[in-house]
């Protein structure tokens, strides 16, 4: 801790470092206050009743992701949540679109062309989600005008597009990734009521103090324990020997040394469980944008009442394994990998060249990919089983969220202590 608060200091004593992190700061602070500006027109009490009543749902999911902006019914409800789906469709269509492929391929240029894209896409599916979420709010609109239908709307898409931009500021003036931090900062904000919630729920049970204590103490190792297992998987690669054949042109001898290609454990962070929540949450979702609530029939009270139950988290658990498959591959292609090596006269020790190899990279991928996806559904399953377990549910700091401010802390860091490394100055990860 005292190395980390030395080296703090040592970053404030850098003028372009101090002003990257207070740029930081600032535009979070920002974003917090744009979080408690109310949307005109929504009663807020009846939304924070419906949030309350998800359980899990994909409102809770928005809820926690934007810092309760959605129970609070201000401008920043959706969140960046809009930023994220088009990046991810984008991300998605390069690998099928032959144009977008190459624009990816063409450095700075294309990279400006697909994040001008990216932008059109966040606000259509801002606008689009903006249009969905108010005409699910029905009951809880103080007047039903058209007026008041397009101010909402406006409204929720608007705060969007300047988290957006905020974001993207972040980004190129500030640390770490914008839109990362966003989320991050929205996870963290949650943090004194999902405490008081935790108090409440273990004061309320009625099994006296020394039981509560007990729970509590138990909550808080357990998190410690999801922190240390997270660092451990984020930092974990499996690295398969390379070695170089030698080449003589003219009186130069080119090649003959070894390396490794690096395979992280968990290539695809946190987006399986943001795929399968989504996927799980979609029939629920539809429901509650279509039905009013009170009149639900059967089978809609059905799949209202699935999150939370052991068939759903079973489900869930299965759906983010195969889209951590899904992922991976989309971005780790053995073929173009193995192809590489041998335009450039590298092979794996013991292992031929060509479909030998792209065997061999594929096995090790698959086994990898394969605990990564467990650990994530794990991670994701850990709420429902700490809440048949000890009877407490809706911790604010188990499952996604403590892999998601994990995640970017460790990217974060990463990041302040490569441009400290750059000036000499011994940074955190030593």
């Amino acid at each position: 801790m005292g190395g980390m608060i030395e080296t703090i200091r040592n970053a404030f004593k850098i003028p372009d470092l101090r002003k990257k992190i207070l740029f930081t700061i600032l535009m979070l602070i920002v974003c917090r206050f744009g979080a408690a500006i109310p949307v005109p027109g929504v009663n807020k009490e009846a939304l924070a009743e419906l949030i309350a009543s998800d359980n899990g749902g994909i409102f809770s999911m928005l809820n926690t992701i934007t810092g309760n902006a959605l129970s609070n019914a201000t401008i920043f409800a959706m969140g960046i949540v809009p930023y994220v789906n088009a990046s991810i469709i984008i991300q998605l269509l390069t690998v099928a679109i032959p144009r977008l492929e190459r624009l990816q391929k063409e450095g700075e240029e294309g990279r400006k062309i697909i994040g001008q894209y990216m932008r059109y896409g966040t606000v259509v599916l801002g606008l689009i989600q903006a249009i969905a979420l108010t005409l699910s709010l029905g009951d809880m609109l103080v007047k039903k005008d058209a007026i008041s239908y397009i101010t909402v709307i406006i409204s929720f898409t608007a705060g969007t597009a300047f988290l957006m931009w905020v974001g993207e500021q972040i980004t190129e003036y500030g640390v770490g990734n914008g839109i990362s931090m966003i989320i991050f900062a929205g996870i963290v904000s949650r943090a004194p009521a999902g405490v008081i919630a935790l108090y409440s729920i273990t004061a309320g049970s009625g099994k006296g103090l020394l039981w509560n204590a007990f729970i509590i103490i138990g909550i808080l190792v357990v998190f410690l324990a999801v922190i240390v297992g997270v660092v451990w998987v984020q930092d974990s690669e499996r690295r398969i020997p390379v070695q170089y054949a030698k080449r003589v042109v003219g009186r130069k001898v080119y090649g003959g040394q070894s390396t490794h290609i690096p395979m992280k454990v968990n290539m695809s962070g946190v987006m399986p469980i943001i795929f399968a929540s989504s996927v799980m949450a979609f029939p629920a979702t539809i429901i509650r944008f279509f039905t009013p609530q009170g009149k639900e029939g059967p089978i809609a009270k059905f799949f209202l009442s699935a999150p939370g139950t052991p068939w759903y988290a079973v489900l869930s658990g299965l759906l983010i394994v195969a889209f951590t498959f899904f992922y991976t591959f989309v971005y780790f292609n053995p073929m173009e990998v193995a192809n590489n090596l041998k335009k450039n006269g590298g092979f794996i020790p013991g292992i031929r060249p060509g479909k030998p190899t792209v065997e061999y990279i594929s096995k090790v991928l698959n086994r990898i990919t394969l605990f990564g996806g467990i650990f994530l559904a794990a991670i994701n399953l850990l709420p429902t089983i700490m809440g048949y377990t000890t009877g407490v549910s809706g911790v604010w700091f188990a499952g996604t969220s403590v892999l998601i401010l994990v995640g970017v802390a460790l990217e974060t860091v990463k990041q302040l202590e490569s441009q400290m490394l750059m000036r000499h100055y011994k940074g955190f990860l030593e």
